[in-house]
């Protein structure tokens, strides 16, 4: 089955989810994600800003700010297809761009450096268990993973793992899954 074909289903899946399903399910998630030694030892964490039926990353930054964390969300560049991550300190730095996302606004906020970041929650719609993702389909995310070195974390609903995804020359998996009910260890870090 095409990449395309399988986003459009599980999204569809996604779309159906109750919004006190969406929500109890993130936190679940979310309280796994704080445990994580990669995200305990972690100075600066780089995020996207979720928007339904992503699980939630809103409430999991502010998580990050209330345990000392530093974020950095992407600023897109659809031109070139590449992110650059700005720390954020508050929501107010944040502006509404293209398809009603949200990302922060430059002049307000801090520019990161790839190696400046200790662990990334790499968003996606499908995973397989190996820990390869079928996105949103922009390949912003696989871009910018081929030149990362640091500890990657994706966020899934156990609806969204799959047996296998199609992989291509360039995708890269995540190191570790984690869903309402399960953690899969993909690859181990160095």
């Amino acid at each position: 089955m095409e990449k395309s074909t399988i986003r459009k289903a599980i999204l569809n899946d996604l779309n159906n989810l109750l919004p006190e399903v969406h929500e109890n399910h993130s936190c679940m998630i979310h309280r796994k994600v704080l445990m994580e030694e990669t995200v305990k030892t972690a100075q600066v964490i780089g995020i996207t800003l979720s928007a339904f039926p992503e699980v939630d990353t809103w409430k999991l930054i502010e998580k990050f700010w209330q345990h000392g964390k530093r974020v950095a969300v992407p600023k897109c560049h659809p031109a070139t297809r590449e992110m650059t991550f700005f720390e954020i300190t508050s929501f107010n730095q944040l502006e509404v761009v293209y398809m009603k996302l949200k990302e922060p606004i430059p002049a307000l906020t801090t520019k990161l450096d790839t190696p400046q970041i200790d662990v990334h929650i790499v968003p996606g719609v499908v995973f397989d268990p190996k820990g390869y993702r079928i996105g949103f389909g922009g390949g912003y995310y696989d871009r910018y993973l081929s030149t990362y070195t640091g500890s990657t974390i994706a966020m899934a609903f156990d609806r969204q793992i799959v047996e296998q995804v199609p992989i291509e020359q360039f995708d890269l998996p995540v190191q570790c899954i984690l869903t309402e009910t399960k953690r899969f260890v993909c690859m181990k870090t160095e």
